[in-house]
């Protein structure tokens, strides 16, 4: 229960698309709440550029450059008005050209708009002072965390008016218990149906705002510490709260960490490593060397290493229990904790510093993002649609409404519900005195004139209904008009956002535009540029002068902690082939007297061939051996026997060899030893018992791939030794590598995209000529205003 009290933060990630992919910058609009009035006008507006027979309104131009410039420092200039309208110009002529091939008809099309549609509604279907008022409270009690207890008792959100009763009176009950002097935690024990009560005591811990549902909130924040509140319902029913303390909030903290990853899935080993790792960083730590070379070198948070592992500041229930709890233990700037473990690995944390509860203003727009997903928004939505019902002029009839609720019977809440059958209850004919006639298609209700007929309604509640054992009919009934009324209403208001809004209408039109480019874009550029493997060569070919190599070498970089280290790897590197010391695999055992393989050994072997097969660098030596009193050729034998297996099972022959060992062993069976050439297998045997002690690279490096090869890489071939930062590097260089051109499989990432650059001023070029451009510099010079 507690986790379902704790509201959950949902992100909505908008797909990306690239809606101005000519513009070079975005064209979408952050419109938070505002709702700017459109102005309409009969009159023909004035085209600002025509393309072919195509015309682009002088008002749309205006309106997308004023938006993505107006904060430009040559906002108004000559220089910028021009840029912007040639790159619109080119925009426009792609979803010109997309329109003339009919992409906006497409089913597909029409399914992504109306879901942007609905997204970027989202803003405009909702009051803005009540938002305004919702996030200042919410600010406001930011500056408290409270400590509380509760007891729960469920019911049903839609429950019948008996049963929400029934669990008002439960509710009463308890708490007549624990204000005359029973202890509230065993009472919660006892009688909660919150299931963590018995383990608990109803204890909620601390929290602060935004982080309960919001009529739970309201009222813990409003009940002084040591007393209890009367019960409060919310969705998961009604609730008695005892708020054990409340202190001032401890605002937010600034923190960096270092991760090594270990989750919970992972293989035992692998977790073993991990934890060595941390504890010997948090070593070196302690040893006071350099955080933010420690946290670039091995810290494997991609998204914080190169930022010394800092993290975006967090406040009281906003990460992981256990890192929080650590870090806020911490006291002074610089301070480091000992390893925590979390369900994404290790984490040694060092405090920055500690921040308190940020400005209004700085918070606000989170708060709002915020108080639009939470239950609050609940306030917000009655409030909308109390000003919607005005401004639509919404208008019931009551002796219909009534006529229908009443006449709501059993088949609705038994999930039979059926609106002809409904209908044909009304009177027919002459009306009696006192009844109300009943047809499918009068109007229950109008929202500006539009008239919503009764069999709309009825629709909706054979659509909606469910089966409510118990439940009383009529209530059923005025619950499903409650809710059809406020559907109505707010389908009313979204399909005529685009006539009172312009800032709604225009940003229609940019993610209607942008998705029309995007599917043109992806055929004719982005996706032709991958597939046009000859055009690339081409291109490429044309292009050479612009895919060079500057002067190289090709080098092997030794990066130990100690020079003991550094001159065993030295030692191991020059013998070629290292052995593989991890997950070895088991002696081959056969019959006694016979080279037979038993199955258990086949079914190791059957990995072991994969693996030679699929890894190039591997190579096997077989060492086959006798029991005493059996023949010495038999190891030879069974050496071979091994090598037939696991060629047949596809291993190259060329990288198996065979020994015999003449001294007998105690079982019948065959040694198998890995070797491989990649010095990863090497760095692995080398880090056993310290995982930081080497790194091996080897590559060919260019000036600024590495600060270390760059201070040998003009001496020529040899072996040079740096230390740096409290390391010591061995630099072996085999050759220089003269400055000269890039193979395509060298750049190909590059060469696309210059590609792309090319096809797109291609097609561009094509377009202009197909849609003649013509500017109306008149309608142009007006937004010049420098």
């Amino acid at each position: 229960m507690i986790e379902l009290l704790f509201v959950s933060h949902l992100f909505f990630f908008m797909p990306k698309r690239i809606l101005y992919a000519s513009l070079g910058a975005s064209a979408l609009l952050a419109i938070g709440c505002q709702s700017t009035k459109s102005t309409t006008s009969a009159a023909k507006q004035p085209a600002v550029v025509t393309l072919g027979k195509q015309i682009v309104p002088a008002s749309e131009f205006a309106y997308v450059y004023r938006k993505n410039n107006a904060t430009a420092p040559d906002y108004g200039t000559r220089a910028n008005v021009t840029e912007y309208l040639d790159l619109y110009t080119n925009f426009k002529l792609k979803v010109l050209e997309a329109e003339q091939r009919g992409l906006d008809t497409t089913q597909a099309f029409q399914r992504e708009l109306d879901g942007y549609k609905q997204q970027l509604a989202q803003p405009y279907l909702t009051e803005k002072s009540v938002t305004d008022q919702l996030v200042q409270e919410a600010y406001d009690r930011l500056s408290k965390e409270i400590s509380a207890s509760h007891i729960l008792v469920r019911v049903a959100p839609d429950a019948a008016p008996q049963d929400t009763l029934a669990a008002y009176q439960k509710a009463l009950a308890l708490l007549q218990r624990v204000t005359s002097g029973e202890d509230f935690n065993q009472v919660a024990r006892q009688a909660s149906e919150d299931p963590s009560a018995r383990d608990n005591g109803g204890q909620l811990g601390y929290f602060t705002a935004m982080q309960m549902v919001y009529p739970f909130e309201n009222v813990a924040y409003k009940t002084k510490a040591g007393e209890v509140s009367a019960p409060v319902r919310t969705r998961f029913g009604y609730h008695v709260i005892k708020v054990n303390d409340v202190r001032p909030a401890q605002g937010e903290i600034k923190v960096a960490h270092l991760m090594i990853r270990a989750t919970p899935g992972m293989p035992k080993a692998d977790s073993v490593t991990a934890k060595k790792k941390v504890d010997e960083l948090y070593s070196r730590l302690r040893r006071r060397e350099d955080w933010d070379k420690l946290v670039t070198q091995f810290s494997e948070d991609a998204g914080s290493a190169a930022n010394g592992g800092e993290l975006p500041a967090f406040g009281t229930g906003r990460m992981i229990p256990s890192f929080e709890e650590v870090a806020f233990k911490l006291q002074k700037p610089g301070d480091i904790s000992a390893p925590v473990q979390t369900p994404y690995g290790w984490h040694i944390i060092k405090l920055i510093e500690k921040q308190p509860v940020p400005t209004f203003e700085a918070m606000a727009p989170t708060l709002k993002s915020k108080v639009a997903k939470d239950s609050r928004s609940e306030l917000n939505r009655a409030a909308f649609l109390k000003r919607i019902r005005q401004e639509n002029q919404f208008a019931e009839m009551p002796p219909v409404r009534d006529a229908i609720l009443a006449q709501a019977d059993t088949a609705l809440v038994n999930g039979r519900f059926k609106s002809e059958t409904f209908l044909s209850k009304f009177p027919s004919g002459k009306r009696k005195k006192g009844e109300t006639t009943v047809s499918a298609d009068a109007p229950l209700f109008t929202v500006k004139g539009k008239a919503y007929p009764i069999k709309d309604f009825l629709a909706y509640v054979q659509q909606s209904q469910r089966p409510r054992a118990g439940a009383d009919p009529r209530f059923v009934m005025q619950q499903l008009y409650d809710q059809y009324v406020d559907q109505s209403l707010t389908e009313f208001e979204k399909a005529n956002l685009d006539t009172k809004y312009e800032d709604y209408r225009m940003l229609v039109k940019e993610y209607r535009d942008g998705i029309l480019l995007f599917q043109l874009m992806d055929e004719k550029v982005w996706s032709k540029a991958l597939t046009d493997t000859v055009g690339l060569q081409q291109f490429f070919t044309a292009n050479q002068a612009n895919y060079q190599w500057g002067p190289r070498v090709q080098a092997t970089m030794i990066n130990a902690a100690s020079p003991a280290l550094l001159t065993q790897a030295q030692k191991q590197l020059a013998t070629g082939r290292f052995e593989v010391t991890r997950n070895t695999p088991a002696p081959v055992a056969f019959r006694a007297s016979q080279s037979t393989i038993l199955p258990p050994s086949q079914t190791n072997l059957d990995r072991l061939a994969a693996s030679l097969a699929s890894d190039t660098t591997l190579s096997l030596t077989v060492t086959g051996r006798v029991k005493r009193g059996e023949p010495v050729a038999l190891a030879q034998r069974r050496a071979a026997a091994v090598v037939a297996y696991l060629t047949g099972k596809g291993a190259p022959a060329s990288r198996i060899s065979t020994k015999t060992a003449t001294k007998p062993v105690a079982a019948a069976t065959a040694l198998l030893a890995l070797t491989s050439t990649s010095t990863a297998v090497l760095e692995e045997s080398l880090n056993a018992s310290n995982p930081l002690a080497v790194q091996i690279v080897e590559q060919s490096f260019q000036k600024g791939d590495s600060k270390v090869v760059d201070e040998v890489m003009d001496r020529g071939p040899g072996t040079y030794s740096v230390q740096k930062d409290g390391r010591f590097y061995a630099i072996i260089i085999e050759k220089a590598l003269p400055a000269g051109p890039k193979t395509l499989s060298e750049t190909r990432g590059q060469a696309t995209s210059d590609y792309q650059n090319f096809l797109e001023k291609q097609w561009l070029g094509q377009l202009r000529t197909q849609y003649p451009v013509q500017v109306n510099q008149a309608e142009v010079d007006k937004l010049i205003t420098k």
